[in-house]
């Protein structure tokens, strides 16, 4: 027979959480999946209410109480759990109550993961189709261009009246224009070049190049983290992926609160066992864009990265759409999170290696 240590030891070997409580709803016990999903110890909370521990509902309460008394079990998909800790947590869960010893059994699969996952993996499968359509419209786009451009130009040399000629080169001007357009809607024009470089020399280029346009009066606060290995990254490229994220926060923050209220976090972090699409990453590079401007309108904002969608009346909408191609270029993902007052872009790159 397996003794009361030999039986902890096989719950916290479990990928599962396991809560345990008694008939008052008080915490017995949790596996150590349990410890890590609740950002508690055992020990501390033991004897606790749960409700200390996890805000659900009222109803999960009472359906726990129901479930104790009745001997039936219940299972409950994409709760939102709201922690201690004020953390967000989305997971199922499964209550079985052992009547014989007045206990109640919590079975809990934490979904934030999976449920990220899946969002970064449509995200990815957006951004791939709307590359797609785009250079597929601007290489159709290019060709009659180029007649149009070709026709003015003969009609140019031919007319008899030199004053006329002022038309065709209006044609001709707004022909490399669009053509310009399209250059920029297509991104840059060759593969990126990956070798070794330090992430934060090119960080800290980005800050040089937006003080020297803000004229020093934005703060812009660096918070690095110099145990960062070299990243296999196109600098040049990546200086411009980077440069069109903050150069939209310093204009963004320059029409609302003013460049003198403003301020830009620039953050670099590893992160650990992250997932890239459907490829899994033991180690990323985390690039963190942070202001304090007046964020991104509810409407757009989960279409900011597709081209010719912008906040702002001046705005071009290319800027986020060739940060996006850049980075997937690097096999690299771009997130955004945005609320009145703050916005953060994320951009995660993988490790040498990954």
């Amino acid at each position: 027979m397996l003794n009361d240590r030999q039986l902890r030891q096989l719950l916290d070997n479990l990928t599962s959480a396991v809560v345990v409580l008694d008939g008052s709803l008080l915490l017995c016990y949790l596996n150590s999946a349990a410890e890590d999903l609740l950002a508690a110890s055992s020990a501390r909370v033991s004897g606790l209410p749960l409700e200390e521990i996890v805000r659900e509902s009222a109803a999960s309460q009472r359906a726990m109480r129901e479930a104790l008394a009745s001997g039936q079990k219940y299972t409950v998909r994409r709760a939102s759990w709201r922690l201690h800790n004020l953390e967000q947590r989305t997971v199922d869960y499964s209550v079985s109550p052992v009547p014989e010893l007045g206990l109640l059994l919590m079975e809990v699969q934490s979904m934030d993961r999976l449920l990220r996952i899946a969002r970064e993996d449509a995200l990815i499968s957006a951004q791939e189709t709307t590359r797609n359509l785009v250079r597929g419209l601007a290489h159709e786009v290019k060709n009659p261009l180029g007649g149009i451009r070709g026709a003015a130009q003969l009609l140019q040399r031919e007319l008899p009246d030199r004053d006329l000629a002022e038309y065709t080169q209006i044609i001709i001007d707004e022909a490399d224009r669009l053509r310009d357009l399209v250059d920029r809607l297509l991104g840059p024009r060759r593969p990126a070049q990956l070798k070794p470089v330090n992430v934060h020399e090119i960080v800290e280029r980005v800050a040089q190049l937006i003080d020297a346009e803000c004229e020093g009066t934005l703060d812009i606060r660096r918070d690095y983290d110099p145990s960062i290995p070299d990243i296999p990254a196109d600098s040049g490229q990546l200086i411009q992926a980077l440069l069109n994220i903050a150069r939209n926060a310093m204009q963004a923050i320059d029409e609302s609160i003013g460049l003198a209220a403003g301020e830009i976090v620039l953050r670099t972090r590893i992160q650990r066992q992250f997932t890239i699409g459907r490829r899994h990453c033991p180690l990323v590079c985390r690039i963190e864009i942070e202001d304090n401007g007046p964020g991104i309108a509810e409407e757009i904002r989960e279409r900011i990265f597709y081209p010719m969608i912008s906040g702002r009346a001046e705005g071009s909408g290319l800027g986020l759409s060739i940060s996006q191609n850049i980075i997937n270029q690097h096999r690299g993902l771009i997130k955004c999170d945005s609320r009145p007052g703050q916005s953060v872009f994320q951009i995660y790159l993988p490790l040498a290696g990954e």
